[in-house]
Parts: C-alpha cells; structure tokens; sequence
C-alpha cells in the first residue's frame, strides 16, 4: 500500500478535477438530465483507470528527463521512489481498467477504448519532436467528454465536439502557462514547447488567445435548448477566472503559476459542471 500511496501522489491523482466535471457535465447533456447512475459510475471509473495510466506512461517515458530538469527531479522515478517494473504494472492494470469499464458501456466505447490509449500515451512522447504538444495534451484531455457522450447515446455528436473543442484550448492555454517554468530545462534538453519555440512573453500571448478561443466555444453550445441562464453565467464566470488567471503571471514573474494552474482552473471545471447540471435539472 506504501509504493500505491507513492503512485497516486507522484501521478498527482488531485488533478483528475480537470477533466473529470467536462466528462460529468457532457453525460447529463447527453442524457438530458440525470445519466443513469450506473452508467455515470462507469464513466467515473473510466476517467480514473485512464487518467492514471495516461500519468503513468507519462512518468515512464519522461524519466530521464524529469532527472535533469530541478522541477522534477524528485519525481517517483528519478528519485528512486518506485521502480520502473511498479509503474508498468501500475499502467497495465490502469488500462485494464479503463477498457473494461468501457466495454460496460457499450460497443462503441470498447471500440474506441483503444484509440483513446493511443491518443493519451502519445502525448508523452509529442515534445521530444513538436511544439504542439500542447494541443496533443488537450485532444486527449477532450476525449473526456467526448467519450462521457458515446457512453450515454453510443454516438460521437456535434455537441460534444464542441465541447470537446473547448476542452482543447483550455488545456492549450493553461498548459502553456504551466510549462513556462520549463523553458531553461527543455532547452538544454532539446525538448519542444510554446515557450521554448516563442520565449515567455509570446507563449502567454498565445495562452490568452486560446482561451479566447475556449470562451467562444462555450458560448456556441448555447444553442442547445437544455442550456440557459445559469449556463451561461457559468460562461461569464470562466471568462473572468480566465482573465484573473493571466492577471496572476507576467513574463517576468512567474512564482504564481501553480496558483493559476491548479487553483483557478480546479474552479473553472467544477463551477462549469456545476451550472450545467443545474439547467440540465431544470428542464
């Protein structure tokens, strides 16, 4: 239970807030109200397995790297925490997981189980050759919602694409931000970012504008008849958090990044949810 306990704190397991209220807000858009609840607790159990075997590779594949850069050096792996043959069989078991909860689902979602894999694992390995990894990073967080969809209607709709988009540019802006803190260590290790490519002052420019870009995307899902006022204050809100996010870090100071990181976005996703489900009840 000690290398377990070691895992969920070095995968950070505190982050699923991101992603999971995007897949919980899609189900009851898909249902139109209240999911049937043991689809909504295999949706949950889903996000869990795929999440932390997202990490897990993650971990694995960036190992040696996470020793070079100070930030991460004191990571599960580099730090000798954990072994390497743990994480394998903590990400077998995580994709055993996923997959199973999927086929609970239905065919479409075991279908496409593997797919998902494909996409979420990449993402480890996208820096070593684009700076775009970014956006790989918010196609597989936007598999959330898209996949909570298919759970409930076995079909991939323009709704969720929609929402799906927004998820991407979210994820672009506030990863972008986040990986400011890496520019020194990911060029002297001839890994590709935002910040690496353009320089700290251009890569929040670039965050700011794709979070513009997410603010439109949920302003477009307005035109489905479920969703109302309380939807759309929930949209004002995230603009402002959003704005209040980039007010927080400047190209010379970046000591309240995690802040805007984790705090700010944790209440986006949750508030967002929150007012979805509201208007999805009141229907």
């Amino acid at each position: 239970m000690g290398k377990l306990k070691i895992l969920f704190s070095d995968i950070k397991i505190q982050h699923t807030v991101f992603a999971l209220p995007f897949a919980v807000m899609s189900a009851f858009l898909a249902a139109e109200g209240l999911p049937e609840w043991m689809t909504l607790l295999w949706i949950l159990v889903a996000m869990f397995g795929a999440r932390n075997a997202a990490m897990a590779f993650n971990r694995i594949a960036d190992a040696r790297f996470d020793k070079l850069n100070p930030r991460t050096s004191d990571r599960a792996l580099p730090s000798g925490d954990v072994s390497v043959g743990q994480y394998w069989i903590f990400l077998t078991a995580s994709s055993v997981v996923f997959v199973f909860a999927a086929y609970m689902l239905n065919r479409l979602a075991f279908f496409l189980s593997p797919v998902a894999l494909i996409i979420v694992f990449g993402y480890s390995l996208a820096k070593r050759f684009t700076s775009l990894s970014h956006l790989w990073l918010g196609i597989a967080i936007s598999i959330a919602p898209v996949g909570a969809w298919v759970a409930v209607r076995e079909e991939i709709s323009i709704a969720s694409l929609v929402l799906g988009a927004a998820v991407v540019f979210w994820l672009v802006g506030f990863d972008i931000i986040y990986s400011c803190m890496d520019m020194e260590s990911d060029r002297k290790n001839n890994l590709h970012s935002v910040p690496q490519k353009f320089g700290i002052a251009g890569a929040l420019r670039l965050a700011f504008f794709a979070h513009c870009i997410m603010v439109v995307f949920l302003l477009a899902l307005l035109y489905l008849p479920i969703l109302g006022v309380s939807y759309l204050s929930g949209v004002v809100l995230v603009a402002g958090l959003l704005g209040y996010e980039h007010s927080l870090v400047r190209p010379d100071d970046l000591s309240k990044v995690n802040m805007a990181f984790f705090n700010v976005n944790g209440i986006i996703s949750v508030l967002l949810m929150s007012l979805v489900i509201v208007d999805c009840m009141w229907v």
